[in-house]
């Protein structure tokens, strides 16, 4: 699985009850091999992917694809990465508290 896959399987467990009240932007800025940016617009139990930069992001995290992976494949937690500071987060970390149960796995 590559990283852009792994954003593609991500929208699509997307549970809305868990988001019901969200309307944010969440930008993903992954640094590598394999890396890019993608964000989700989630608005009115919709989740929606894009390619490319948001223009006002409500949270951006910022990591390497390697951890990106580690993260996807139940290796690490973002909190871990965090800790070590191989984790970047800007803005509402009230929102990153709130993706695990907005993305089931």
């Amino acid at each position: 699985m590559t990283v852009k896959e792994s954003f593609e399987a991500m929208q699509e467990r997307f549970n809305p009850e868990k988001a019901a009240g969200t309307d944010a932007v969440i930008q993903y800025n992954i640094h590598g091999d394999d890396g890019g940016s993608w964000y989700f617009t989630i608005k009115d139990g919709t989740c929606s992917l894009a390619a490319g930069p948001s223009e006002n992001p409500d949270l951006t995290l910022e990591m390497s694809g390697k951890d990106w992976m580690d993260i996807v494949a139940g290796k690490t937690t973002g909190v871990k990465l965090l800790m070590f500071g191989k984790l970047k987060l800007k803005g509402d970390t009230g929102l990153a508290m709130k993706m695990r149960s907005m993305f089931s796995s």
